[in-house]
C-alpha cells in the first residue's frame, strides 16, 4: 500500500505525468511493494523554496507505505527517484527532498489492513 506524492516546481505535460507515474510504478519494487497497490499524486507548478530562495526546478516527494522497508532500500529508492526526476524532468537534485513515512494502520475499501 504505497502512496507517492510528487510536487514539482516546473510544469509537466499529461504525457510526462503518465511517464513519471509509470517510472515510479517500476521503482516501487525497490521497497518491496507492488505497483498494483500503488497510488501516485503528481502536482506540478508548485511554489517551492529552499534555503529562502524560490526553486524553479525543485521538487518534494513523500513516500508513505504500509509497513516499512530497510534503510538500504530507502537509500536505493532515493537514488532511483533522484535519477528519474533529474534525468527526465529537469529537477535540480540539490533542490529535491524525499521523505519516507512507514504507516502501521492503512485503510482501503472500507476496512484497515
Amino acid at each position: 500500500m504505497p502512496f507517492i506524492d510528487v510536487r514539482v516546481a516546473g510544469k509537466l505535460s499529461d504525457s510526462q505525468k503518465e511517464n513519471l507515474k509509470s517510472a515510479l510504478g517500476k521503482a516501487v519494487s525497490i521497497i518491496h511493494k507492488p505497483e498494483s497497490y500503488l497510488m501516485v499524486a503528481i502536482s506540478d507548478g508548485a511554489d517551492l523554496w529552499f534555503a529562502g530562495k524560490k526553486q524553479p526546478d525543485g521538487a518534494f516527494v513523500a513516500v508513505s507505505l504500509y509497513g516499512s522497508a530497510s534503510s538500504q532500500n530507502y537509500s536505493r529508492m532515493t537514488g532511483e527517484i533522484t535519477r528519474i526526476l533529474t534525468g527526465d524532468y529537469g529537477v535540480n537534485g540539490g533542490a529535491l527532498y524525499i521523505t519516507y513515512t512507514p504507516v502501521s494502520d492503512w485503510g482501503w475499501n472500507g476496512s484497515n489492513f
